[in-house]
This record gives C-alpha cells, structure tokens and sequence, in this order.
C-alpha cells in the first residue's frame, strides 16, 4: 500500500500544530485527516478508514490517553502520542495506555514522518504474517517465529546465539510468568541447576542488549528482584 492510500490522522487543540504536521505528512503522500479534541478524533476513528493515529495527550472534552484507551477498545492501528511531557513516567503511561510510539513537543517534523512510515510498515507487515498463517508469537514491536526459531524486532531479525534463542522462547510462550534463573537453567541446558544465577544473568543482559530500545531501562525482558525473570506482554 502506498504513502497516497494512507489515511492519517493528527489530534491536537493547537491548530498550529495540526496545521504543520499535516503539511509534513501530506508532502510525503499521505491524506491527512484532522480532530482537535478526543471526541472528534473518536468520532473519525469510527466513521472513517483510518490507518495510524497522532494524538496530543493534554486536550478538551476528552483527553488523548483516555481518547487512546477507547479506539484500542475497538481498533488495532498505530498510535502515536504527541506531548509535551518528556518525564519517563508520561511517556510509560502512554504507551501503557495502548500506544505505539511517543514524541515530545518540540519535535523534528522529518522524525515524526520517520515514525509515521516505521509504524505503518511494522503493522502491514505484522497483517501479511497473520493472513498467510504463520506459526507466530507477536508481543509488541517483537515477533518470535516458531517454525523457524527466528525472533524479530521492528520487523528485523536478531541475531541471536541458539541458547538465547532457548530462553527468548521460553519466556515469549509464557509472557507475565515469572521464572526463576534455576527452572530457566534446567529447562534450556537440560541440567540440574547448582549456583546458576550468574550463568542465566549474563544470558539475559545480551538478550536485552539485542531487543530493548534501552537495555538499562527494559520494556519487555524484566528481572523481579529476588524471585526472577518475566516476560512482560504489550
């Protein structure tokens, strides 16, 4: 699908910026619907074929979190959230509320479409896997395939050593679980586990290396002090 058959839409209560996002994006191909406040962005989520959502957080009628939380009840579409709260609380609320990506004002209009093509490409390509059947476990931007013991990351392969592989595994079929590092070392060396915490730990750092945005501060591979190792579900 092309950048012309692409619906955007931009929701922020300053005119100014929905004015300027709009001429961005419209420069690059694509058609751009515009909301000021939650209400009307839901009303066009819902009437409208709508492809991927920028939404501001702080608006009238309906703020954009809260606006988020009812198109995820009805919509799978990326969502990008627009504010000007830089805190990593803000920015973790947000994208717990459902949303995909977040961007402080102000930002780089040449970034923000960056964002928009990474988005739309990540999502049609995760609807051609689902169409053609694929043996797949999907957990937010990270897609492990089954058949060919491949994960992927923003829609890239990562290389990943075979016992990294092992765990990855492991924790992406039971996501939320909370493994501690003695069951994660029986179950992939095939061994009684005996001082093994280090072994598991180092394994989990270059995991994380590979597949977190931010390795210090990780979205998807989590340790829970004292008890072990979860895989948290987006």
């Amino acid at each position: 699908m092309d950048n012309e058959s692409k619906n955007i839409l931009v929701v922020d209560d300053d005119r100014e910026i929905v004015r300027a996002i709009a001429l961005t994006l419209e420069a690059e191909g694509y058609t751009v619907l515009k909301a000021y406040d939650g209400l009307e962005a839901l009303d066009l989520v819902t009437t409208k074929n709508i492809h991927l959502v920028i939404i501001d957080v702080m608006m009238p009628k309906l703020d954009g979190l809260s606006a988020i939380m009812r198109i995820r009840d009805g919509k799978n579409l990326p969502i990008i959230v627009l504010s000007a709260k830089s805190e990593n609380s803000d920015k973790i609320l947000g994208l717990s509320m459902g949303a995909d990506d977040y961007v402080t004002k102000p930002f780089n209009p040449m970034e923000l479409a960056a964002r928009v093509k990474s988005q739309l490409r990540r999502y049609t390509s995760l609807g051609d896997i689902n169409s053609r059947g694929e043996n797949v476990i999907l957990n937010g931007r990270l897609r492990f395939n089954l058949d060919e013991h491949v994960l992927y990351a923003d829609n890239e392969p990562v290389k990943l050593t075979a016992t990294e592989t092992k765990i990855v595994e492991l924790l992406m079929r039971n996501p939320g679980r909370i493994f501690p590092a003695e069951e994660i070392y029986s179950k992939i060396w095939n061994e009684s586990a005996y001082s093994t915490e280090n072994t598991v730990m180092v394994h989990i750092r270059r995991i994380r290396e590979k597949i977190e945005i931010n390795p210090s501060e990780p979205e998807y591979l989590k340790v829970v002090w004292g008890i072990g190792y979860k895989f948290e579900k987006h």
